[in-house]
């Protein structure tokens, strides 16, 4: 990239940041709630690390990957306080990857992934922990074919808690949904801060809530989102 490419690609991500800082601001002055509440993440999939080191040099330090072939790559060239985020499906395969380079997991929905994380944190990290947190599947809003993106049933949610905190490396720190195509995000994230309220009253630890996207974050601040995963309204569309 020659430098006046580079200039207006900084000008790019500046401008598209600015106005996504703006629009969760806004989102949470109307919610009632502080700005220190919401941590962005940045996801920064299919997008080179030179729009990671970008993202760095504005102040960004929480970055998000789907797939470990790219965080694997991108997460050691950045400075070592930027924490990185595993956002995808797990694959048992890529696990003694990701936990080299992911400070914290999204995703995790079956219990045999969480065994697995915690004999590789055992074999490979002595007692270091993870922090992760659980997907909610919310297919069953839909009347039609679900989504298939993966995640907990929420009547399965608590005595799969229950084996989580059996494993001494993992720290489950919330829950985590994608809110279903097809449906009004406004119902997908209010009934989400419901389930999220009653595991809660029951598991004190699981306080936060990852949930919201580029075309969603607004209604899921109003609905108790702490931590946004926005990717295309920052980056662009590749």
């Amino acid at each position: 990239m020659d430098e006046n490419s580079k200039l207006e690609r900084i000008e790019e991500i500046n401008a598209n940041l600015q106005s996504v800082s703006d629009r969760i601001a806004n989102a949470l002055k109307g919610a009632g709630r502080e700005r220190d509440e919401v941590t962005l993440i940045a996801v920064t999939k299919t997008f080179p690390v030179s729009d990671v080191e970008i993202l760095y040099e504005l102040g960004l330090r929480n970055f998000g990957e789907n797939r470990d072939q790219e965080g694997s790559v991108k997460a050691p060239e950045i400075e070592a306080e930027s924490i990185w985020h595993f956002q995808g499906q797990i694959q048992s395969n890529k696990l003694k990857s990701i936990i080299k380079w992911a400070d914290v997991i999204h995703s995790l929905d079956e219990i045999r992934h969480a065994a697995s994380l915690h004999d590789l944190l055992i074999k490979n990290e002595g007692t270091s922990t993870i922090d992760t947190f659980v997907q909610v599947s919310l297919d069953f809003l839909k009347e039609i074919e679900p989504t298939n993106r993966g995640g907990v049933q929420p009547a399965e949610l608590e005595p799969f808690i229950e084996k989580l905190m059996g494993f001494s490396t993992l720290n489950p720190i919330g829950l985590m949904a994608v809110a279903p195509t097809g449906i009004e995000p406004e119902l997908a994230f209010s009934k989400l801060a419901e389930i999220h309220k009653g595991i809660q009253s029951k598991y004190p630890a699981i306080a936060k809530l990852s949930a919201g996207m580029s075309n969603d974050f607004e209604s899921a601040i109003s609905h108790g989102a702490t931590h946004l995963r926005i990717g295309s309204q920052i980056l662009g569309v590749r």
